[in-house]
């Protein structure tokens, strides 16, 4: 018995250490793992977590306290939603996306809160900040405030975008904290949380959230992203009288995050009538919080491997690479969006099928500068903010168009106007190629005359070239479209 004593220290020496190192590599996956949550909207019961009490950076979901504490004053009658406020050039500074208003423009707090929460415009976080706090720094004291009140232990504001700072910080729990909030205290204002498309003169944005107007019931809340955090959703969804709420943060995609947040809340309802069969996890409140810095997604998100830039208008749908963006992540494997619990129900369409699929027809919310306005007014007003769009058009290579462009087709767009013209060139006396086959040839051939009277046009060129390190480049116009104004401004790196 003596002799086999030091042979079972060495064993569990042995097996400590394996602990350890399995602990050890570990550790980095579990910092950068994703967050999920979901939540009962009415009652808070915790429906499933995992990671939810890690800290992480908010993105642009921050903008939901900034609608929170906005609308608070709102209701509280410190200001309404026609009160005017003013671009000033600290808003006018804020990095994209936003609305791109020069200082001085006046816009309601009705219109500014339409524009932040639906196109996640930056620059309107700011102008209903400096109007309702006084400051950025003001404001986000009220933010701060307002969350200790609310109970949201981990979480910390030092702007009112969610551009990257590293105090500013949430958690999936305080969120879900956060959301139920929302529509508790402000039930009469939450469908500034569901707007599915604005229009500003000629521009029209669809909301980031792909949810809305693709997953039946969906009726919440905002995307965020910026690289650190990767891509956030705060998702809400009604079904038969019973609303959930879901909390998705890092994932690695636009698509990837709205896929999640339908599998949760499919989930979630699927479990209506079978919830004794789960453990209970208690209320989103009770959940304990980790000590611990937030995981940094940056290399992940927006490093050299990325294959195509990240924004938060990520529009490279699972669908369009044959379900390879994000679709093991996101999914587990393609289950589909209606889960098989007891027969509930037949399923419905698989869930990155449903994001690729085209939003529900609507009719966009009008949005527009200057003060409230209604019937030929309106119409005028919105008039107004198209010619001026119109009118801005020509600085072009600071402008950034929102459409997004076939990269294939500008090459083939390209050569067939240049082609035009290179006949036209041909045609001349004077042109090099007095061969009427070579003249006939396309201008990829590099004719004389082609490349002169490409010229011009390629004025929009340098624009291509910040393709490559992000979405806040701008569609290069067609050789032609000089004439025809852009229809929405592209982000450069939406929060």
């Amino acid at each position: 018995m003596h002799a086999l004593r030091p042979l079972l220290r060495k064993s569990l020496f042995n097996l400590f250490a394996a602990t350890l190192a399995c602990a050890a590599l570990l550790a980095p996956r579990a910092a950068s793992a994703e967050a999920l949550l979901l939540i009962e909207a009415d009652s808070g019961k915790v429906l499933q977590a995992d990671n939810a009490t890690i800290p992480w950076y908010p993105a642009s979901v921050t903008k939901i306290m900034t609608a929170y504490v906005t609308l608070k004053a709102v209701k509280d009658g410190r200001l309404t939603l026609d009160t005017l406020l003013t671009v000033s050039p600290t808003a006018a500074s804020q990095s994209p996306s936003k609305m791109g208003f020069r200082p001085g423009t006046q816009v309601t707090v009705d219109n500014a809160l339409k524009m932040m929460m639906v196109k996640s415009a930056n620059d309107m976080a700011v102008v209903l900040a400096e109007g309702v706090g006084g400051s950025i720094d003001g404001f986000s004291a009220m933010m701060n405030d307002t969350a200790k009140k609310l109970g949201m232990t981990q979480t910390s504001y030092v702007n009112p975008n969610g551009l990257p700072a590293d105090g500013q910080i949430t958690s999936a729990r305080d969120l879900g904290i956060l959301a139920r909030s929302f529509l508790r205290d402000l039930p009469e204002y939450e469908y500034f949380v569901h707007i599915p498309a604005i229009r500003f003169g000629k521009r029209i944005t669809g909301n980031f959230n792909k949810l809305i107007g693709r997953y039946p019931g969906a009726d919440g809340f905002k995307t965020g992203f910026i690289c650190a955090s990767g891509y956030n959703l705060v998702a809400s969804a009604t079904r038969n009288g019973r609303r959930l709420i879901a909390v998705v943060l890092g994932a690695n995609s636009g698509t990837a995050r709205a896929v999640k947040a339908a599998q949760l809340l499919e989930r979630g309802f699927a479990q209506d009538n079978l919830t004794w069969l789960r453990p209970s996890l208690g209320t989103v409140d009770n959940l304990v919080p980790v000590d611990a810095s937030p995981p940094n997604l940056r290399d992940e998100m927006c490093g050299p491997n990325r294959k195509r830039p990240a924004s938060d208008d990520d529009d490279a749908l699972i669908a369009a690479n044959g379900g390879a963006t994000g679709s093991a992540s996101a999914t587990g494997g393609e289950a589909q969006v209606t889960f098989f619990t007891a027969g509930l129900q037949p399923p419905l369409m698989k869930a990155s099928e449903l994001m690729a699929s085209a939003p529900a027809a609507v009719e966009p919310v009008l949005v527009y500068t200057g003060p409230t306005r209604t019937g030929t007014a309106l119409i005028a007003a919105v008039a107004a903010d198209a010619d001026q769009q119109a009118a801005s058009k020509p600085r072009g290579k600071k402008s950034r168009v929102a459409k997004k462009p076939d990269a294939a087709d500008k090459p083939r767009d390209a050569s067939k106007d240049a082609g035009k013209d290179s006949k036209t060139a041909a045609a001349k006396p004077d042109a090099k190629q007095a061969d009427g086959k070579s003249a006939a040839k396309p201008a990829a051939a590099k004719p004389a005359g082609a490349k002169h009277a490409a010229a011009k046009p390629d004025a929009a060129k340098p624009a291509e070239k910040p393709v490559a390190g992000g979405d806040q480049a701008a569609k290069p116009a067609k050789p032609k479209a000089a004439t025809k104004p852009a229809a929405a401004a592209k982000p450069a790196n939406n929060s």
